[in-house]
């Protein structure tokens, strides 16, 4: 096994300061004194703090399309189990500050700005092959999944960046739910899960009226 470089090792310390409690405010300085390292390493290996960030989120990202296909390889014969569990894991509030950085990021480079462009590459494509074969472990024909991918992609970033926005966790969650519901329910090549779908989301919503609207992820 080959082993880690340099700016490989330093990426993965930085990594895990930004999980443990967000770098989007921090200094390249402070960044660094969090890693145990200095700020010159930082910007010997990635530019600049816009560089760093960039690569930042990148690697989250990879994580989680790797703790996805992992997730995958796990054998279920419960409807909509993967997805939900899935979502459960983006909704972890460890995972909030890196998600507000990516937004960020995102806006920045959408606006045209040169040193967040390079974040547009592979920021959908990227995650269509390891969502598709999530859908087909549901049930998703394969000839669907692949573009069914591309509008959960855009369906959970879009409620991850609603529950940011506006700390409504519980209607999020249910809303995602009943996406879930309705990919199973009408996707071709579902039909034999859907008819054991038990109708999570109304049955969730129901048990959790008179709860907290802004809790931060569902149990």
């Amino acid at each position: 096994m080959t082993s880690a470089t340099p700016k490989e090792k330093l990426l993965a310390a930085v990594v895990d300061v930004s999980l443990a409690g967000g770098i989007a405010d921090r200094s390249l300085r402070a960044i660094a004194e969090a890693a145990g390292t200095s700020h010159r390493m930082l910007i010997h290996h990635f530019g600049s703090r816009e560089g760093l960030l960039i690569e930042v989120i990148r690697a989250v990202e990879a994580r989680q399309r790797g703790a996805l296909t992992e997730l995958v390889a796990e054998p279920t014969e419960v409807p909509g189990d993967l997805a939900d569990r899935f979502w459960r894991h983006l909704r972890s509030p460890e995972l909030a500050p890196q998600e507000r950085l990516f937004f960020e990021v995102y806006g920045q480079a959408l606006q045209g700005r040169q040193w967040a462009k390079p974040l547009l590459d592979g920021v959908v494509e990227d995650w269509v092959g390891p969502v598709a074969a999530m859908l087909e472990a549901e049930g998703i024909s394969p000839d669907t999944a692949r573009t069914v991918a591309r509008l959960y992609v855009a369906v959970g970033r879009g409620l991850l960046l609603d529950v940011l926005a506006t700390g409504d966790g519980r209607e999020v969650d249910m809303a995602m739910q009943y996406f879930s519901e309705m990919l199973l329910a009408y996707l071709p090549g579902s039909e034999a899960r859907r008819q054991r779908a038990p109708g999570r989301a109304a049955v969730a919503l129901e048990e959790s009226a008179g709860t907290d609207p802004k809790t931060t992820a569902i149990s």
